[in-house]
């Protein structure tokens, strides 16, 4: 299997906006798109998009996960950027289409089928920088993906930032290009640095997120993590582990904390990442002002791999479904 993101079905679904209205949903080859230099998105950055993830199970039905969640964020988004956009009937029809469409180019898990659903203005006009586009363009490209971790998962180097912003504070929200394109300067620098995996953006001391997932501690039956207060993506995996959290009987805080509460919690204490791609991924060393501070015995807390491996047999199809996460493939 290719590098998790490099590798591509020949076919997507793609509708086009104009005139005030959407295309019909079509299933087309994946090809170049052909843009004018004064397309909208190229110079104000007028795009969203989502990742989510479609599996095979072990009797061979194929099931979306959550697509309902990704399919709101991507309606919140697109309002945040005024695109236009298909609505959410659509948006979930073109989902079950994009996987229907390529179906036996799903692999098995540990391995997935990975949607990226895209919207884009591709109105011509480089006077628009004060306007919405009028024109766009809406695809859901797919990539069959193995295990994130094929050489194994391994406790994560993170750097804490109490002065850098990954977003703007009411648009952090919005999984669009441009929050990851901001992070994306300090996460390389951290890497050339310090060796660094990821950054953890916490701006005046407001632990945030990293660059790229959510970030929640784990310290005496209970789990901490950032409200969604505008600054942070509403990730589905987030909601997903708060979930069954919950139901194993840890205590949920959804509130502000900060720096200094963290670094004095963590070694004694559990941390991880969230997000579609790596599910949940331990945070083993904590980067700050110069020190390394090792989080718990620096591996994979009890509690981390216990919600990890229950969240990955749901999404697998090995275990029951109680919160009615997974959803069968429509044909036709």
């Amino acid at each position: 299997m290719a590098v998790f993101g490099t590798e591509f079905t020949a076919h997507m679904v793609s509708s086009d906006y104009d005139n005030g209205q959407w295309s019909e949903l079509a299933v087309v080859p994946v090809a170049p798109i052909a843009m004018h230099p004064a397309t909208h998105v190229l110079h104000y950055a007028s795009e969203c998009f989502e990742g989510l993830k479609a599996y095979r199970a072990a009797d061979e039905s194929i099931h979306l996960f959550r697509p309902d969640r990704h399919i709101q964020r991507m309606l919140n988004s697109a309002a945040q950027l005024l695109l236009p956009v298909p609505d959410a009937e659509t948006l979930g029809r073109s989902l079950h289409m994009a996987v229907q469409a390529v179906r036996a180019e799903i692999p098995t898990y540990p391995g997935a089928l990975y949607l990226r659903p895209t919207l884009l203005g591709t109105e011509e006009d480089i006077g628009a920088a004060a306007r919405p586009t009028k024109k766009a363009l809406y695809y859901v490209l797919t990539s069959p993906v193995g295990d994130y971790f094929a050489g194994g998962l391994k406790p994560l180097r993170v750097k804490v930032d109490d002065k850098a912003m990954r977003s703007t504070p009411s648009f952090g929200a919005v999984k669009t290009g441009g929050n990851y394109a901001a992070a994306m300067r300090q996460v390389v620098q951290a890497r050339q640095e310090l060796d660094a995996d990821q950054v953890l953006f916490a701006p005046n001391g407001d632990v945030q997120e990293t660059g790229a997932a959510n970030f929640m501690l784990i310290q005496d039956k209970e789990l901490l993590t950032k409200p969604l207060d505008g600054s942070i993506l509403p990730g589905v995996t987030r909601d997903s582990i708060l979930t069954l959290a919950a139901d194993a009987g840890l205590q949920v805080s959804e509130r502000n904390f900060t720096v200094e509460e963290l670094l004095e919690r963590a070694p004694h204490a559990e941390a991880a990442l969230t997000g579609t791609a790596a599910v949940l991924t331990p945070v083993g060393t904590l980067l700050h002002d110069g020190k390394e501070i090792t989080v718990g015995d620096g591996q994979m807390g009890p509690w981390s791999a216990r919600l990890r491996e229950q969240l990955c047999a749901i999404q697998s199809g090995a275990a029951d479904d109680p919160h009615g996460w997974r959803v069968s493939l429509q044909v036709g």
